[in-house]
């Protein structure tokens, strides 16, 4: 008797913070993939406000209902990644056409990297596509409420954060 192969997926980012548009991409993959990792880039590239554990913390607690999805940090290159994962695909979000020109490009230079890695684009959803990690944290640094835009773990991660800052 075979075993049922596990179709896995991969799907990364900063995570600066996790926005409710990611959460959204998370959930619809969660329903086409048997088994979702989240890969929380240690993005040494990046400034971030939280650090990798901040951010692998708040995206385990937000994912910690989805059975099927799990968190880690990662540090190589994704495809690297991805392939040390088993994973079939890299799940990626989209939110306008600016978003599709990067993510196309990056899914190109991956396919280079890896022909057997895919790529599976998931829109966000219109009332989301608004919403980034950059403009969360603005909003956030100048006072304003942020509980629409990320899940309440991320929300109370940003007011306190920026309430040691004041």
């Amino acid at each position: 008797m075979s075993e049922k192969k596990i179709r896995r997926a991969v799907y990364a980012g900063t995570f600066d913070p996790i926005t409710n548009g990611h959460l959204d991409v998370i959930l619809r993959a969660a329903k086409i993939f048997d088994e979702i990792i989240v890969g929380v880039a240690d993005a040494v590239h990046k400034k971030t406000l939280f650090t990798p554990k901040e951010r692998l913390k708040l995206v385990s607690e937000v994912i910690k209902d989805i059975p099927n999805v799990k968190a880690e940090i990662f540090e190589t290159l994704l495809v690297d990644w991805a392939r040390e994962k088993k994973a079939v695909a890299v799940v990626r979000g989209l939110r306008a056409m600016t978003d599709f020109e990067f993510e196309f490009q990056m899914a190109l230079t991956n396919r280079r990297l890896d022909e057997k890695l895919e790529a599976v684009f998931l829109m966000t959803r219109e009332d989301l596509a608004y919403i980034s990690s950059t403009n969360v944290k603005e909003i956030a640094l100048l006072g304003g409420k942020v509980d629409e835009m990320v899940p309440p773990p991320a929300a109370a991660a940003l007011y306190k954060k920026f309430s040691k800052k004041k």
